[in-house]
């Protein structure tokens, strides 16, 4: 009996030394879930504090060239574990801060008997001023689903640049060989209204974006004519498709379809899309782009397709790309020199390839029966990558090849002809190598 109560008194006084061991170590863990770059007048700031005791206080201030500004203070105790603050800082509230470089400080002290506090600090630039950009004077010929390439300057302090399209943007890249000023490769969407007007931006991330309008011209006559037709679907395609992409789905086969054709189109075009990232800040290519030998077109780009079964409209896609022919296996030559950034099978794209050509400018080479090349394989203009078949959602034995501009798909077929990337690229950047 005596021996069980020393046991339990032992317990008892070890868990107090934990209680209070717990109780006055635990400090605060401060965070700034979207961390801000530049200040301005009034930039939204957010503070996520976590303490499994509360929160007794939370400041934040900026610090500049050794003097230290208030810009924020909580006061009032809370015992929630968690907490989130909103709220502003900059020259508005602060008048004496300067452009040039500051840091954010923000302070959390624990609702714990320890009242232990947490520091972090987070560089930023002030900035005062917007910046400005001048566009090159260059007439820019545009038509629906195109590619081109505008030269400009930008001047100040600025955290993004680049081209804006609508509501697509196109990044901004350091002119090549050194070359003052910047570029950016842009795309006019296939679905852009023809009054939309590109600019160039420049932001410095405090609320201060400049813009300037690029000179363009859209020649009615050149605008393509998107073709439309029906496309007849059987039993045997349908349960095809859901057999391949939707393996352990149950349920009517034409819903399973349907939600393949949308959802999971959607899914596989934006995982395409966030390929951007991994794009080489040089050109990869000096060539001009090759379409597959000896293929025969079955579908051209942007095709409008109504799918229909037992002569019913069931649903309605855009086909962004070429569907190219030859014979059923053929070797799926690379269309230039480049770098793939993605080998391996996608969806309603069946076995796939994207091969990266560097500022933002990458092909796509779907419906593969097999893949010879890794990711981060560089690869040669006409190397073979693999062989072509009908995987996904093809009918039958082909190679889906489209092009997409920093995760825009855009028309190809300009990127075949050496004199249209001779005007539109090479005469307004240093394109290594190329001759034509």
């Amino acid at each position: 009996m005596k021996k069980a109560l020393f046991v339990i008194i032992v317990l008892i006084i070890v868990a107090l030394l934990v209680g209070f061991k717990v109780a006055f170590s635990a400090a605060p863990v401060v965070d700034l879930p979207s961390p801000v770059a530049t200040l301005g007048r009034a930039t939204p700031i957010t503070v996520h504090v976590h303490d499994t005791h509360g929160v007794r206080k939370v400041t934040a201030s900026i610090e500049q060239n050794g003097v230290k500004y208030p810009a924020w203070e909580f006061a009032q105790p809370s015992r929630a574990a968690d907490g989130t603050w909103n709220f502003t800082a900059g020259t508005g509230s602060m008048p004496q801060l300067k452009d040039g470089k500051a840091k954010l400080i923000v302070e959390a002290v624990s609702n714990g008997f320890s009242r232990k506090a947490t520091r972090i600090e987070h560089d930023v630039m002030v900035v005062t001023q917007p910046p400005t950009v001048s566009v090159d004077s260059d007439q820019h010929y545009l038509y629906l689903g195109m590619a081109d390439l505008a030269t400009f300057n930008v001047s100040g302090n600025f955290t993004t640049a680049g081209v804006r399209v609508g509501d697509q943007s196109f990044r901004a890249w350091p002119m090549p060989g050194g070359k003052p000023g910047f570029f950016s490769l842009f795309a006019f969407s296939w679905n852009m209204p023809l009054e939309t007007v590109p600019v160039v931006f420049a932001s410095n991330g405090a609320g201060n974006d400049v813009t300037s309008p690029i000179a363009v011209q859209f020649p009615k006559k050149e605008q393509p004519k998107y073709t439309a037709h029906d496309l007849k679907l059987d039993d045997r395609f349908i349960q095809k498709v859901v057999g391949e992409l939707d393996p352990n789905g149950s349920g009517d086969p034409v819903a399973r379809f349907l939600k393949i054709n949308n959802d999971m189109r959607r899914a596989n075009n934006k995982t395409l899309s966030d390929l951007r990232f991994k794009t080489a800040d040089k050109f990869l290519w000096s060539q001009p782009f090759q379409r597959q030998s000896r293929s025969q077109s079955e579908a051209s780009f942007a095709d409008l397709r109504s799918y229909m079964y037992q002569g019913k409209k069931i649903d309605q896609q855009v086909h962004l790309g070429l569907d190219l022919a030859v014979t059923q296996h053929v070797g799926v030559e690379a269309s230039n020199d480049g770098r793939v950034v993605y080998a391996a099978p996608l969806g309603i794209y069946g076995n796939c390839i994207v091969v990266d050509h560097g500022y933002g400018l990458q092909t796509i080479y779907g419906h593969l029966s097999r893949i010879d090349v890794h990711e981060g394989d560089m690869v040669k203009r006409g190397q073979i990558m693999g062989a072509s078949g009908m995987t996904g959602m093809a009918g039958g034995d082909h190679i889906h090849f489209s092009m997409q501009l920093d995760g825009v798909q855009i028309n190809p077929n300009e990127w075949f002809d050496s004199h249209w990337i001779k005007d539109h690229v090479a005469k307004r950047v240093e394109l290594p190598g190329f001759n034509n």
